[in-house]
């Protein structure tokens, strides 16, 4: 059943490659009724629907640069105008830099809203390489799978469509994912000092089972939304 929070929650969700933030997003989207922003995701939807940002974006990214915060912000302001967000949003891949943190605070407090907490999903680095090395999903149906925790009943064989080719991702070997770790925490580090000044940072162990994880979120999510 979906809870009723007191006012519009937005949410940051902090954590480093396979630390479950995209699975706790969806849970949280179904337990609470909030969007799932992702950067990504908005820049292409404002660069197809023609908007303003979306074109100066596109124009931006034809010319193989990177998109500006004041650009992607813009972009952000209008998604979360739209009314299906009402109930709030989970923001994924930005912030990234406490620079970018102060704009999306200014830009919230100017609709009259602020993060409501930033909750950083906190590992274990080396066995989070063995987690995410790991991984590996059906080549059909894209059913995730790992080598030691979720292997197919029938070995070769997907459990969901019966397909028997698999896949991984080239970047996920141990080499690479530490080092992903290591930029990780080179980029986040300021950003959980600015969140824990403002008094809106959580931390979550996630390295437990997910419906244990999901249940220390929505406590989380239900107390600073009361």
């Amino acid at each position: 059943m979906t809870e009723v929070l007191a006012q519009p929650a937005v949410l940051i969700l902090l954590g480093p490659p396979g630390a479950g933030k995209g699975t706790q997003a969806r849970m949280l989207e179904e337990d609470f009724g909030l969007v799932q922003l992702s950067t990504g995701d908005l820049l292409r939807a404002a660069v197809a629907a023609g908007t303003d940002a979306g074109r100066q974006a596109k124009a931006v990214m034809e010319a193989g640069q990177l998109v500006s915060d004041d650009i992607v912000l813009a972009i952000l302001k209008d998604r979360m105008a739209a009314p299906d967000v009402a109930k709030g949003v989970i923001l994924d891949g930005f912030p990234r830099t406490d620079g970018q943190a102060a704009a999306l605070d200014a830009l919230l407090a100017a609709a009259g809203q602020k993060v409501t907490a930033a909750i950083s999903l906190e590992v274990d680095d080396e066995a989070m390489v063995g987690r995410v090395s790991g991984r590996y999903t059906c080549g059909t149906c894209g059913e995730g799978y790992h080598d030691e925790f979720k292997q197919p009943a029938v070995a070769g064989t997907c459990d969901k469509c019966g397909g028997t080719a698999f896949k991984r991702r080239a970047d996920d070997n141990a080499e690479t994912v530490r080092e992903r770790l290591k930029a990780y925490h080179a980029q986040t580090a300021p950003l959980i000092a600015y969140y824990e000044g403002k008094g809106v940072l959580e931390r979550i162990d996630a390295m437990g089972p997910i419906p244990a994880i999901r249940s220390a979120l929505s406590a989380i999510v239900s107390r600073v939304s009361a």
